[in-house]
């Protein structure tokens, strides 16, 4: 791995590398070369079809924010190869790739505070609104029918294998499917992988500074980010479980105070119709990848033990249940942030 991580532009001698991360898909390590830190990642192929495809959409991704003077949002910068590539390929043809380190950032295992879920609302509500400029069309779709709950779903059922929660909001699937093929809903750049773990903070843990994790940046749905982004950081137990499961309505209320701040008159009506939908869907949608990578054998998502997937598919669904148990309280709270 030093030699692959010396076919980088980055000084010279590398003194370390250490794994770095939670991350379930691909392989992160932290490179400390000379008296700087990099972040030298495996792009996992088994997961991405067209790694090349991920690393022109960063550029693009790049290239406009850089030229967006409203953009307060920042993402990571590329380290070139020496050769000028974006990537390096390794013997067995996998794409690394080398990115900068934010320094004096920290990421967080969960928000304690109402000001750290404003800010992880305007960081997202940044992002939707600095991209907003951006042609979907001009980015690559990375990771085919991602956020496509009704393919996922429909996966799980031809497994034979379908809990009762899951048949009874089998009608959830569809709902953002089918507002955007009617038309309801336009599709605009996403991150796609809005969670706690890909927003880097002060280190005070105060500041939102950065999203990271680009891989699956795209055209596709704010609804899902958003979603995906409250599925992550309205849950204290996490998503490993550690304690009851439980949707924090005031971590939401602060959250989407952030995000409506920042987007205030880019949501349509028809956005924020599908809201609440969104905040349940996300959560159902994930517990059935779940489940059904459990049923495969966990190809997808890493684990350290068998059953870890089930367990984690349970949890989500938990969720899904605490969600709808709140739902005239969120219904309120969304009325109240977007004024519908």
């Amino acid at each position: 791995m030093l030699t692959l991580a010396a076919q980088f532009a980055i000084p010279q001698p590398i003194r370390a590398i250490a794994p770095l991360g939670r991350g379930l898909i691909n392989e992160t390590f932290r490179v400390t070369a000379a008296d700087q830190h990099f972040v030298l990642q495996r792009i996992n192929a088994a997961v991405f079809p067209a790694p090349e495809q991920i690393m022109a959409n960063w550029r693009v991704l790049s290239a406009h924010l850089a030229t967006t003077p409203a953009a307060a949002v920042r993402i990571p910068s590329l380290i070139p190869a020496r050769d000028g590539a974006d990537f390096v390929r390794d013997a067995d043809g996998a794409i690394w790739r080398m990115q900068e380190w934010i320094a004096a950032s920290a990421s967080l295992p969960q928000l304690t505070t109402s000001a750290q879920a404003w800010e992880v609302g305007a960081i997202l509500g940044q992002f939707h609104r600095a991209t907003a400029t951006l042609p979907p069309s001009h980015l690559h779709v990375t990771l085919p029918d991602f956020h496509a709950t009704p393919v996922y779903l429909a996966r799980l059922l031809a497994r034979g294998a379908v809990p009762e929660f899951v048949a009874a909001r089998q009608d959830l699937a569809a709902v953002l499917a089918t507002a955007q093929r009617t038309g309801q809903l336009a599709l605009r750049v996403t991150h796609g992988d809005p969670k706690l773990d890909n927003i880097l903070f002060s280190e005070e843990k105060q500041r939102a500074l950065a999203l990271i994790d680009l891989d699956t940046v795209q055209p596709g749905l704010i609804q899902h980010d958003l979603g995906d982004c409250l599925r992550s950081c309205c849950n204290r137990s996490g998503e490993h479980g550690a304690g009851a499961v439980a949707f924090d309505v005031a971590i939401c209320a602060d959250l989407l105070a952030g995000y409506s701040a920042a987007t205030a008159g880019l949501l349509t009506a028809a956005d924020i119709a599908v809201l609440y939908d969104a905040i349940r869907l996300l959560p159902f949608e994930l517990g059935i990848r779940f489940l059904t990578d459990h049923l495969d054998g966990d190809r997808y998502f890493r684990v350290s033990e068998r059953g870890q997937n089930r367990h984690r598919a349970e949890i989500q669904f938990a969720l899904v249940a605490a969600i709808e148990r709140q739902e005239r309280a969120l219904r309120m709270l969304l009325r109240e942030r977007f004024s519908v």
